[in-house]
């Protein structure tokens, strides 16, 4: 069997492996180089700054608004009703559209009516006649003509007897004579009293028949007047101006059997109402501002945004407050009015009151726009003087318009970024351009223009390096 040396192997495996780590040394530093190389010719001349709007922070006195939710009705609403029985015979008017007063809506079928009114003035006439009848004192008089009859046959028989009886007496004359005389005189007194009974029958007949012919007068005179009302029923007009909605009942239709049907419904819209609620403490507070406002420059004049975010262009003012505050919601009831001649509100839609509840004295006053609220606080980048970007936290006050009340954090004068807040960056310098005055597009969406406490306006930024 053969024999083999073996041979040491260890000290070539280490120097292939030194040679191989000094060739990827010798590739990374030459990487290194490159990487070097390339990072220097990639840097070129600094970026200049980032170009923003700003706009001054001013110092005004202006109104702080108040906003409640609102809701208008109409000041009259009338339900258009049939008063009486009869088949509805046309309409004259077109659904929902304005109607003016006493403007014709509905007629009725008025025949029936009018044959009613036909026969209260026959039973007028006749009435007329019995009581002329009634009047007539020919009865009377005949009645009191058999009186004074009777009267003389008495008188005649009286004169037989006082004659016959101091013959009858001597026996002069038959006692026959003057017994028969008597019996006559008996009679004529008894026909007399019997003719008085006629006379006053006559006229006790006569004052029933006349009173009896004054009351059917009267009765007829106001079926008359009963079946004109029932004609005048059957001309159906609006009895204000306002808008009609649709019928309810077309024509062709028996109306007014057993009740008022209802045709249609009118409300009035020029001037409309708008009814808001405010709480307590806001009509304390409301109330004591209008004392104040009272004295100076009048009633308070609301305004009204309607659901699409518009302002409605008339003005309004309170007209109604209600007796009691809510027990169950703690509000109390206004009401107050506008005037609408377009008629664009109707009943039933919702908006928001806004009034100018307070007056804030020489506010200090920043964008809206230029706010930013970071985890709760609300902060603006203010624009030094050098172009350099200074972040600043704010305490807000109420909001005016496109305003912002802020009552510590930025003074009148300096300037706040409006756009290009996403660019800027605190510490770091910026090419800033001026924007309108602050307040203009308030003074555009909030009525009566504040009056500013610095008339000199806007100053222009300020450039590097000046204070």
């Amino acid at each position: 069997m053969p024999s083999y040396t073996r041979c040491p192997i260890r000290p070539a495996w280490s120097a292939v492996t030194g040679l191989a780590a000094l060739m990827l040394l010798a590739l990374a530093s030459a990487a290194c180089q490159k990487d070097k190389e390339g990072e220097k010719k990639q840097v070129g001349p600094a970026a200049p700054p980032p170009a923003v709007l700003v706009t001054e922070v001013v110092q005004r006195t202006v109104p702080i608004y108040s906003e409640f939710v609102a809701r208008t009705e109409a000041q009259d609403t009338v339900e258009i009703r049939a008063r009486v029985a009869a088949f509805l015979e046309a309409q004259h008017f077109t659904e929902g559209t304005v109607v003016k007063k006493d403007q014709v809506l509905f007629t009725l079928d008025k025949r029936e009516y009018e044959a009613q009114r036909q026969q209260a003035r026959a039973q007028l006439a006749k009435a007329e006649a019995d009581l002329a009848f009634a009047q007539d004192k020919a009865t009377v008089e005949t009645a009191r003509a058999n009186l004074d009859v009777a009267r003389a046959q008495l008188d005649k028989t009286d004169t037989d007897v006082r004659r016959l009886k101091p013959l009858a007496e001597e026996r002069a004359v038959p006692q026959q004579d003057y017994d028969n005389a008597r019996s006559n005189q008996e009679a004529a007194r008894a026909n007399v009293e019997s003719r008085r009974a006629s006379v006053n029958t006559a006229e006790v007949n006569q004052r029933t028949s006349t009173q009896q012919a004054q009351a059917a007068i009267e009765g007829a005179k106001a079926a008359i007047a009963q079946a004109e009302l029932n004609l005048s029923y059957c001309t159906i007009r609006s009895p204000i101006e306002g808008l009609v909605g649709k019928r309810d009942v077309a024509p062709g239709n028996l109306v007014g059997r057993g009740e008022a049907t209802l045709l249609a419904t009118v409300s009035s819209i020029n001037p409309i109402r708008v009814v808001l609620s405010i709480s307590e403490a806001e009509y304390l507070r409301f109330t004591a501002s209008m004392k104040k406002r009272n004295a100076t420059a009048g009633a308070a004049v609301l305004e009204l945004i309607l659901a699409d975010g518009s302002v409605f262009p008339q003005k309004g003012r309170v007209i109604i407050a209600d007796r009691a505050v809510d027990v169950k919601t703690g509000t109390l009831s206004l009401t107050a009015e506008f005037a609408n001649p377009e008629g664009l509100l109707r009943p039933g839609q919702f908006g928001r009151v806004r009034v100018a509840a307070e007056t804030a004295e020489n506010a200090i006053l920043v964008p809206q726009r230029a706010v930013q609220e970071i985890q709760g606080a609300k902060s603006v980048l203010v624009v030094g003087a050098d172009n350099t970007v200074a972040l600043r936290t704010i305490r807000p006050g109420e909001s005016v318009g496109d305003l912002l009340i802020v009552r510590d954090g930025v003074q009148p004068g300096e300037r706040v970024i409006v756009d290009g807040i996403q660019k800027a960056r605190p510490g770091a310098k910026v090419n800033p351009s001026m924007a309108s005055p602050s307040g203009a597009t308030a003074e555009e969406k909030v009525p009566g223009k504040p009056v500013e406490t610095n008339p000199a306006g806007p100053k222009p930024p300020a450039k590097a390096g000046e204070k």
